[in-house]
């Protein structure tokens, strides 16, 4: 449920409530805001008096939550796109037809009868990548694969909104096309981490030693895809 916190000096945070089966308050920052885990038996009163408590931190982490977010993707000439961790510049030319994307050099050019269809370009150019992606990550598959002794899993392009790939019972793997932004040694760990899961269908310690094993530094892949997603995300 969505609720609002008064603070003393006026300020006034919305929050959302979740109550569950535990014993203590979690409370976490997302790009929806604040989201406030309870127990199921505390009275709200004591709860805001404690979220109150914690004003401070949920104010800076609130700001420093929008500070991060970055701007939407502007589809127009000169803007940087990035293949495989290497920057791109668009080129949008006025043509008396439609073309698809051609990458030349360092930049993708395309030529469109109206250069102010946004839409259009968008469509063309996320089509482009998402061919580079499916060739890329074909590419890649079969080779971590057979480190890991495994026959290569059907290979899927995902939309996800909030997840670089899965892998289901059915043998097939999904990767994110937008992973086609990334600097390969991040595509890799993506690859690494879903092939793991057709030995260890969850996250124990086993399954993070089988991605261990096809991955060694993947810790620090973690830790920069995470940095890097919400560039990656902009686009589509």
């Amino acid at each position: 449920m969505q609720y609002v916190l008064a603070l003393p000096d006026g300020e006034q945070i919305p929050y959302r409530l979740e109550r569950r089966a535990r014993h203590t308050i979690g409370m976490k920052i997302t790009v929806d805001g604040l989201i406030v885990h309870a127990p199921l038996r505390i009275r709200h009163a004591d709860l805001e008096a404690l979220l109150r408590s914690k004003a401070r931190w949920i104010t800076s982490k609130l700001k420093a939550r929008q500070a991060a977010v970055v701007p939407e993707f502007e589809w127009r000439d000169g803007a940087e796109l990035h293949l495989l961790g290497q920057p791109l510049t668009l080129r949008i030319a006025p043509s008396s037809r439609n073309s698809s994307p051609k990458l030349e050099g360092n930049a993708l050019k395309i030529a469109t009868t109206n250069i102010h269809d946004h839409t259009m370009i968008a469509r063309k150019v996320i089509q482009w990548l998402q061919k580079e992606a499916r060739l890329d990550f074909a590419r890649r598959l079969p080779i971590f694969a057979a480190r890991l002794g495994e026959p290569t899993p059907a290979l899927l392009l995902s939309n996800a909104k909030t997840r670089w790939g899965s892998c289901n019972s059915r043998r097939e793997v999904r990767l994110n096309w937008r992973l086609i932004q990334a600097p390969p040694a991040l595509i890799n760990y993506v690859i690494a981490h879903e092939l793991a899961h057709l030995r260890e269908m969850n996250h124990s310690a086993r399954f993070w030693a089988v991605v261990a094993k096809l991955y060694p530094d993947y810790p620090a892949a973690e830790q920069a895809l995470k940095a890097c997603s919400q560039q990656l995300y902009r686009l589509g």
